[in-house]
């Protein structure tokens, strides 16, 4: 959630523009020989994604700035280009600040990689296969194609209770997650695949690191899944072509360019470019650590309940928990010359029913709840004031509930000031490149691992290896360190 809570205005948020999801198969970066300033004024379909362009970055938390990693997939771009079929099409390539793990095109040469696809990447071929996928995308005309049968939607706003249909927790998910970029074919994917492989290897990488990050991006799916079945990445859900399909298409399509390991994938080079990267949420954004979520420019912080799941985002923060229940928080500006009974009756809760409002003090701060109705939900509103800003819980769950107070107060309850001390330790996480030692093992390299959940799987994950697999001694690893 942002420090200055831009577009908290009580709704949800749901964008949809044209794009490739990566994720079911598979800062800011715009390096300056590709910028936008590079790309033909009179080309219509860079146009297309000009226009799109900052609804992306809006989306995605803006630009990730990196100097490193700005070489590192400026060189990569340079590469792929000098060995493409069309020389003349300029790219401009945005490393997205998202934790999210996801790459898409737009129409004109519009590229996308977030830094969460940045830190799970293992070498240059890795990262380079993606960017080829695009580029194949581009060159193919498949947005432009895509473009003519489903027509852009802009961002739209729907009231929460509108927005929280027929299955909460998968709604709210969709929600929280990102913006809904719609699916190019199964056809027009496997075709990026092959012609973004083929473009990998004539540039001299290992065509086999496509495949290697298809499986790392399986790995990572069931990993995320297995933690919580009902909150796994709504962004795996797209309909692209099964993962395991792609994999033995991608080792087919690799094999004419030799064994693995028979072209470069550079990997010292790439974790160069990568250490001490953002992982996870930034500052501006707020934390998520366990089932916490902290905020230090605005200096608060509130727990879920055990067994929940959290989604930061630029304009909100969800909370799904495992027995349909979920709550929305949010900021916005208390107007002037309202108290929160006054705010609560403005008008911006659909439904209010305005002879439940109370008030009490919420662990030194002025506070208001109150329910509602709408569809076939009831909702609990509860707001909080500190200064002139105004937090706002909204808990929703289905009509015949009679649990939603008591899971809206298990959160909202625990709604505080960060102290000084918490203030100065929470610090964001980054990845990290360690040297593997002869003393180490699966569990001394995965106890570096913080702020992360199954820190030994997440380890393995990260980097690549199967589970049981160790590095060798010697080898480099990324860690995620507060450090």
């Amino acid at each position: 959630m942002s420090r200055s809570g831009r577009g908290l205005s009580g709704l949800l948020v749901l964008g949809l523009v044209q794009g490739c999801s990566l994720s079911n198969s598979i800062d800011d970066v715009a390096p300056k020989s590709y910028s936008s300033s590079f790309i033909k004024a009179d080309d219509s379909q860079s146009k297309i994604g000009e226009k799109e362009h900052p609804v992306v970055l809006a989306k995605y938390g803006g630009e990730y700035r990196n100097k490193a990693a700005e070489t590192l997939v400026a060189i990569i771009v340079g590469r792929l280009v000098a060995v493409s079929e069309d020389k003349q099409q300029v790219y401009k390539i945005t490393i997205l600040n998202t934790p999210k793990v996801n790459a898409f095109a737009l129409p004109g040469g519009y590229l996308y990689v977030t830094r969460g696809l940045l830190a799970l990447a293992n070498d240059k071929s890795e990262l380079a296969a993606v960017i080829a996928h695009e580029m194949a995308h581009v060159a193919s005309n498949h947005a432009i194609l895509r473009n003519q049968k489903q027509a852009s939607t802009d961002v739209g706003e729907q009231v929460v209770s509108e927005v929280l249909s027929d299955n909460i927790a998968g709604r709210i998910a969709l929600a929280a997650n990102q913006m809904k970029l719609s699916d190019f074919s199964k056809d027009q994917e496997l075709q990026a695949d092959a012609v973004g492989i083929r473009t990998l290897g004539n540039a001299g990488f290992d065509a086999h690191g496509a495949a290697r990050f298809l499986e790392t991006m399986q790995a990572y799916k069931s990993l995320n899944a297995s933690q919580n079945a009902k909150f796994s990445d709504t962004a795996f859900l797209s309909s692209h072509p099964a993962t395991p399909e792609r994999i033995e298409l991608a080792k087919r399509h690799a094999r004419f360019f030799g064994a693995p390991g028979t072209l470069e994938a550079d990997r010292e080079r790439y974790f160069k470019g990568i250490d001490g990267m953002l992982y996870g949420d930034s500052a501006e954004e707020g934390f998520v650590r366990d089932n916490s979520f902290s905020h230090l420019g605005l200096g608060i912080t509130f727990n879920a309940t055990p067994g929940s799941k959290i989604e930061n985002q630029a304009t909100a923060v969800v909370v799904t928990s495992p027995n349909d229940l979920a709550t929305r928080f949010d900021a916005a500006v208390l107007p002037k010359g309202q108290d929160l009974v006054t705010y609560l009756k403005s008008g911006w809760v659909k439904g209010l029913d305005e002879s439940t409002i109370t008030t009490d003090d919420l662990n030194g701060l002025p506070s208001a709840s109150a329910r509602a109705m709408g569809g076939n939900w009831s909702f609990v509103i509860r707001v909080i004031q500190l200064d002139r800003q105004v937090y706002r819980f909204i808990t929703a769950g289905p009509l015949n509930r009679t649990d939603i107070e008591q899971a809206s107060n298990a959160t909202t309850n625990t709604f505080r000031r960060l102290s000084e001390t918490e203030k100065q330790s929470l610090q964001p996480l980054k990845i990290r490149i360690v040297t593997v030692q002869a003393t180490d093992s699966l569990a001394t390299l995965s106890a570096k691992m913080k702020g992360t959940d199954n820190p030994l799987r997440r380890f393995q994950v990260l980097n690549g290896l199967s589970a049981g697999q160790i590095p060798q001694t010697g080898a480099k690893v990324k860690i995620v360190s507060d450090r």
